[in-house]
């Protein structure tokens, strides 16, 4: 058995981040704090730099890595809509040679498909392998631009400027790229870090609330995983986060990428430690698969997963009821669906559909279970019947927890 080796006790928040710095704003003399954390992974060590208006820097902070005078944009039509304007004339003021390329908008982009186009046009522009791509969007085109940077002339820099808060908790950290296949999530990727991440809190003013809570899903699961201290911030400061208040999203986003700078420095590839990271995905990813990507955004399959999970460690790893509820009270209120109805054909394609993630070893599924919040094991293997408990409880008016239904139900089929 594998335990987390972080201490839960209260902390000095601001200990925890790597770096920060004031700088001048310009709008009417307020200064703006800017964070700094650091994923240190030797000569491929980089920064996450968080902030208001940075998108406008991004010429600039890319001239800093001497990369290739060509690069590539990638973003889908919704987030270039918004902002590839921008980024590409901060590109072209800094002496880049920037190209726009676009993908499809949803996770449905995230295919080998989309990525043999991406593959066309980048050679169209002539990137070079001191060229680069900037990643300009949320998860989805994180992966994918992350994987054709990855593997276009067998890897060329990438720049990651998230514009989600989910992408910019959890997605763009870590250096974890890919696509899915029609049978699962991310089954096709591979290991491979930013030169930098930039993440402009500005573009959080656009995202719809269903966006900005499904982000918060990731967020809160930093706390139970990790950060035990940062779970009871989050219990006081919802009302905050959900109002965009810059200020509370700087120190949460900082401090949830300082949790996995820290995880990944230990385990890159997920041998070990990283697999923390995967608490409430095994049935949240499974989720997303049999609703064929189109029901639920990650966010909100993950929140309904660690529902799942955290009844899994009330069964198996001690964790106790008081903590199970405060786990569904809390994501209920950052206005995430905690139920699920599943018939008896749909809860058969959900547990085949866990048996296809690419984490199970031995053809075992494996989960991550919390011990107590703010502490988890992972690797553990679950009787069948202990997930369908849980799966029971987690039906709309089960009881105990159950919470009101705030998802839709899964179709059949």
């Amino acid at each position: 058995m594998s335990y987390c080796p972080r201490c839960t006790g209260c902390q000095d928040f601001w200990a925890t981040v790597a770096g920060w710095a004031c700088r001048q704003a310009g709008l009417g003399g307020k200064f703006r704090l800017m964070r700094v954390v650091k994923v240190p992974l030797g000569q491929r060590t980089y920064a996450i730099k968080i902030g208001l208006g940075l998108l406008r820097r991004l010429g600039a902070e890319c001239s800093r890595l001497q990369l290739g005078q060509r690069c590539a944009v990638i973003t889908d039509g919704q987030v270039g809509r918004l902002y590839a304007a921008g980024a590409l004339d901060s590109l072209r003021a800094s002496g880049f040679v920037p190209a726009l390329v676009q993908v499809p908008v949803g996770e449905q982009a995230k295919s080998l498909i989309t990525v043999a186009r991406c593959y066309e046009q980048l050679a169209r522009h002539r990137l070079e392998r001191r060229s680069f791509v900037v990643a300009l969007g949320g998860g989805v085109v994180g992966d994918l631009a992350g994987f054709v940077a990855a593997t276009y002339l067998r890897g060329i820099p990438f720049v990651q400027v998230p514009t989600t808060l989910l992408a910019q908790v959890d997605s763009s950290v870590g250096g974890k790229v890919g696509v899915n296949l029609k049978v699962g999530k991310n089954l096709v990727g591979a290991f491979y870090q930013p030169r930098l991440v930039l993440c402009d809190l500005d573009t959080l003013r656009t995202l719809d609330v269903r966006q900005l809570c499904a982000g918060l899903a990731e967020v809160i699961k930093y706390g139970i995983i990790y950060d035990a201290a940062l779970f009871r911030r989050l219990e006081r400061d919802m009302p905050s986060l959900l109002a965009r208040d810059p200020e509370t999203l700087a120190a949460v986003i900082a401090r949830c990428c300082q949790i996995k700078a820290e995880v990944v420095a230990q385990d890159e590839t997920e041998s070990g430690l990283r697999a923390i990271l995967n608490f409430g995905h095994t049935v949240g990813h499974a989720l997303e698969a049999i609703t064929g990507y189109e029901r639920y955004l990650h966010g909100e399959a993950v929140a309904i997963g660690q529902v799942v999970a955290a009844r899994l460690s009330a069964a198996v790893a001690g964790l106790s009821e008081d903590e199970v509820e405060r786990i569904v009270a809390l994501l209920q209120r950052a206005r995430l669906p905690t139920t699920v109805q599943l018939n008896r054909a749909q809860r058969r394609r959900l547990l085949n559909a866990m048996r296809l993630d690419k984490k199970v070893s031995g053809g075992q599924v494996k989960f991550v279970l919390a011990r107590r919040i703010g502490q988890v094991v992972w690797g553990q293997q679950v009787p069948v019947r202990l997930i369908e408990a849980a799966l029971d409880r987690t039906a709309p008016g089960a009881g105990s927890g159950a919470g009101p239904a705030r998802g839709p139900a899964v179709p059949a089929g």
